[in-house]
């Protein structure tokens, strides 16, 4: 591999998804070329199986990111994982998401077939002002949360808390959380697209109910659930032109930095996922937008941006 591939800024073509409670903002907005309404997902920064990004430009245009992975492992810091762990996306929900709950890693290689399990976080990019957000939930004992679940007493089960634009929320496995019409968030996570859907507001999607998964939500629910204030922390007023750490766990490492002007900070990290959610600008000398994804490979050295932007960053412990 040639030294200068790895001072190369990796831009991803993201792959995007309809969804029953989707939009137009990720066409409208974000630039992406998709026909229709009902955008609800942008896979911004993805080698999953159902939406594997693929490198726009440079050296390794045309790659998918799965393959860039395998066959150069030293983009991404020789780390010792079976695939590129994380998963970057962008949600725009205009109507209710089904309340769902992750199962870990250990739960998911027992019975989803050796996946991985799905702890994620969200960053608000924007929502109404009165919005809220459904995290965790009201049981106090395993039992009383079986009881309420098997008869539907969900507005006593399903907590939800306010949110504003700028706030990140933490979402371990074993959390039941839904995000709410009319909000815009970024999400991390690992790559995974396991699922369990606890409850759909009795929605029909072609005239079927969409498939629950009780007893396996059940299985993995959390209780007691966290509290309300230790799920959600705001991001605003961070310093600007600084990588921003806001926050780490055993599975990713998130950073928020907000260019005004001029910043520049040291790449020292296995790899950092980057995300343009507001703005325009350069990085490195190369046209960057609101909407483009791409990764900084390791060893790519100083980090220059210029302009007025916010990016949402992301990395994994080597």
């Amino acid at each position: 591999m040639k030294e200068n591939q790895l001072h190369e800024l990796l831009f991803l073509d993201p792959v995007c998804t309809h969804n029953i409670w989707g939009g137009t903002r990720l066409r409208e907005e974000f630039g992406y070329p998709v026909e229709g309404d009902g955008i609800g997902e942008c896979w911004g920064i993805s080698a999953h199986p159902e939406g594997d990004g693929t490198v726009r430009s440079g050296s390794f245009q045309g790659e998918k990111l799965s393959g860039l992975w395998d066959k150069h492992p030293e983009l991404f810091g020789n780390l010792p994982y079976d695939r590129y762990p994380l998963l970057t996306k962008i949600i725009d929900a205009q109507d209710d998401l089904s309340i769902q709950v992750h199962p870990d890693d250990a739960y998911a290689q027992v019975y989803e077939n050796g996946s991985l399990g799905k702890t994620e976080c969200w960053f608000i990019c924007d929502c109404a002002e009165d919005a809220a957000i459904v995290i965790g939930h009201n049981a106090r004992t395993k039992e009383e949360l079986e009881e309420m679940v098997r008869q539907g007493k969900w507005t006593e089960l399903i907590r939800e808390i306010p949110i504003h634009k700028g706030d990140f929320l933490q979402i371990d496995p074993g959390t039941v959380h839904a995000i709410k019409a009319h909000t815009l968030i970024l999400e991390t996570q690992q790559n995974s697209a396991i699922t369990y859907r606890l409850y759909d507001y009795d929605r029909l999607q072609n005239g079927k109910s969409r498939e629950l998964h009780i007893d396996k939500s059940l299985d993995v629910i959390t209780v007691p659930a966290k509290s309300a204030q230790e799920s959600v922390k705001s991001a605003n007023g961070l310093p600007e032109n600084e990588l921003n750490q806001i926050y780490a766990c055993g599975k990713y490492t998130i950073f928020k930095l907000d260019v005004n002007g001029n910043a520049s900070f040291e790449q020292k990290y296995p790899f950092l996922a980057a995300s343009v959610l507001e703005g325009a600008g350069t990085m490195n000398g190369a046209e960057v937008r609101k909407g483009d994804h791409f990764i900084i490979p390791c060893g790519f050295g100083k980090v220059e941006g210029n302009g007025n932007m916010s990016l949402i960053l992301s990395t994994v412990e080597s």
